[in-house]
């Protein structure tokens, strides 16, 4: 009689560790070089108002779209409270060997994020530069703490979420700026983006051969209870609405454009062999998906009921 294997998260890094070795050469690999200076737009820069005696920044300054500027507010902060991210991936992942490798890694590349980010949005007048500061303050002196802290596991599952909803962010803000400079630095970022994606879902696609009841436990978990790592910035849920309504991010994008091709890609509603709790999770999961399609339709139709009335306002006040 063979006996199952306990899986601690001390066995699994262990026992990742080859995997997470593999996929850094990889990542490394195909990973290009970039400057955040090269992004920037410099030559339309110009002082502020206060010590430097410039211009105040006016509304009308500002080169993107009303919903591109909310966007790219919220994914900056996100981007900024880099520092307590490292510390929830170096706590689990550890500082050693090929795990602590790509936890620097990893941290050093999104740290140019918020660099290119904060220099354009400054540089083009794009947003509110006192608003942003003291947004920025305030988000992260509250820090971060993940929804997902029951396993190591649940952290793998979460970021292979996470990173290609972050991706889908940043391109579709980018498409709905207006500015061709934007939506070219936004590029540039959701490369990178795409490229961690890529890193954690083969991990979780290796969990899942491993200790596959454990893995479809901690999936099922992240989807059903999926939330954004800005979720706690000051204004998050009306910014949320209205990034949402404007088609950059929303029930409909999330269920088609992240949560299902992970899923696909790792075929983790028809993996076989699972035991009791693996088969629990992975009914859950489904049932929830279909939950999500329809919350999705509803969005959908709500949506475009209001766009269509804000339309037809548009052009009866026009006509007087």
């Amino acid at each position: 009689m063979t006996l199952a294997v306990q899986w601690t998260d001390a066995r699994l890094l262990h026992a990742l560790e080859e995997v997470v070795e593999r996929e850094l050469d990889r990542h490394l690999g195909v990973a290009k070089e970039w400057m955040p200076h090269e992004y920037v737009p410099w030559s339309q820069g110009r002082d502020f108002d206060g010590v430097m005696g410039g211009e105040a920044w006016a509304l009308e300054q500002s080169p993107v779209s009303d919903v591109a500027r909310v966007s790219l507010v919220v994914n900056l902060l996100t981007e900024d409270n880099l520092p307590s991210y490292h510390h929830e991936i170096a706590t689990m992942f550890g500082r050693g060997g090929a795990w602590g490798t790509w936890v620097h890694q990893w941290t050093a590349e999104e740290g140019r994020h918020s660099i290119v980010m904060r220099d354009y949005l400054l540089t083009s007048r794009a947003v509110d530069p006192v608003a942003l500061e003291r947004a920025r303050m305030s988000h992260m002196a509250a820090g971060f703490e993940s929804d997902n802290s029951h396993s190591m596991l649940h952290s793998v599952a979460y970021v292979a979420f996470q990173e290609l909803a972050t991706r889908i962010s940043h391109r579709n803000t980018g498409h709905h700026s207006g500015d061709p400079i934007c939506d070219r630095m936004l590029a540039r970022i959701a490369t990178d983006e795409n490229l961690h994606m890529v890193f954690y879902r083969n991990l979780l696609q290796a969990a899942l051969e491993l200790a596959p009841d454990e893995a479809m436990r901690a999936v099922a978990d992240v989807v059903t209870g999926f939330r954004m790592p800005g979720h706690g910035m000051p204004g998050f849920e009306r910014a949320a609405a209205q990034i949402a309504l404007g088609g950059i991010y929303n029930l409909r994008i999330h269920h088609d454009d992240v949560i299902q091709p992970v899923l696909r890609y790792l075929k983790v509603l028809d993996l076989p062999g699972l035991g009791p709790e693996g088969q629990r999770a992975q009914e859950e999961l489904g049932l929830f998906l279909g939950g999500l399609d329809s919350q999705a339709t509803r969005f959908d139709e709500r949506r475009a009921a209001l766009l269509a009335r804000r339309e037809a306002a548009r052009a009866e006040k026009s006509q007087v």
